[in-house]
């Protein structure tokens, strides 16, 4: 495996699966520093755990605070914005969001607000009104303390891009994270200069899904495993481009120094860069990874930009595609 050096912007460490929990029954120990173990040992060098509502990003913020690479998010996920209103006080279950973002940076942690947006395809969580109420107001958080967004859309480009446009002057970059819509809902999204599009194994399940991906400038990528989901499978088209594969034991036989048969994890995040690698047709992985790289800490980690990568991209070493 060549020394490659990655971040995965998308790690729901706060599921029950990295807790040995799947469906309310437990099947196995706690192990998420074995999972940290792989990841370091594959090339990734950091992780941003997601937090998808008050409690969670508690809990995100915890987590980050056992590892110097980890870091987190503040937010609320759209199917979980009831939780504003059902708190009884929905100024004041903001102000706590706003409270635990300025504890989080002050402890170097929290990186950017959400997850947050819209999802339209589980509606049955959350109705879309109350969806886009707390979504714009997660732009006040944004503003307040200058932090970018790590966003979400599922099935909602219209109403997303034009309160992304109504508030585009409220943060100062982001990503629309685990991205699997259409071309033309990406290109909508480029028209952001400051967004990025996060990929992962949601996105790269079709034929068309890979040429949709193929569409997307490599310096408006990041990549993602949005563990414990989203992992590519077998019956993906974008499987064809994997080359690195880990030792795997289903749950029921668990063995802390393999992956569990079905549950994705941050190592596996290399997968994603070979898949994307492969279906832009370009040869230098290592190149690859180094942008996609400095393209997360210049939304991130604007602090620890790389002068080597700058020099990289300044360098005008252009990627080769392969014929």
């Amino acid at each position: 495996m060549s020394t490659v050096r990655m971040i995965d912007i998308a790690v729901n460490f706060t599921d029950g699966m990295f807790k040995g929990i799947y469906n309310g029954k437990q099947y196995h120990v706690s192990d998420i520093p074995a999972v940290l173990n792989r990841a370091w040992k594959a090339g990734v060098d950091r992780i941003i755990v997601t937090g998808g509502s008050l409690e969670e990003s508690k809990e995100a913020l915890a987590i980050a605070e056992t590892d110097g690479r980890l870091f987190c998010t503040v937010g609320v996920h759209p199917t979980r914005c009831k939780e504003f209103e059902e708190s009884g006080d929905p100024e004041n279950h903001f102000q706590a969001l706003l409270s635990l973002a300025k504890e989080g940076i002050e402890k170097g942690k929290v990186v950017a607000v959400g997850e947050c947006g819209l999802d339209y395809d589980r509606l049955h969580f959350c109705p879309s009104e109350i969806q886009k109420k707390y979504f714009e107001k997660q732009f006040e958080l944004a503003d307040a303390i200058k932090l970018p967004m790590f966003l979400h859309m599922r099935a909602a480009a219209e109403d997303f891009c034009e309160i992304l446009e109504l508030n585009k002057h409220r943060f100062r970059a982001g990503v629309a994270h685990s991205f699997t819509g259409s071309a033309e809902d990406r290109d909508r999204l480029l028209l952001f200069s400051n967004l990025f599009i996060g990929v992962n194994g949601c996105s790269l399940k079709s034929a068309e899904n890979l040429e949709v991906v193929r569409g997307i400038p490599i310096d408006r990528i990041m990549i993602e495993t949005d563990s414990p989901y989203c992992e590519i499978k077998s019956t993906h088209a974008g499987m064809g481009f994997v080359n690195s594969l880990w030792p795997s034991k289903k749950k029921e036989k668990y063995d802390q120094e393999c992956i569990v048969k079905g549950r994705n994890e941050p190592c596996l995040v290399r997968e994603v860069l070979e898949v994307v690698s492969g279906c832009h047709g370009l040869e230098d992985i290592d190149h690859l990874s180094e942008i996609f790289y400095h393209n997360t800490c210049r939304v991130f980690f604007p602090h620890d930009l790389d002068s080597a990568a700058d020099a990289l991209l300044a360098s005008g070493h252009d990627t080769k595609r392969s014929n």
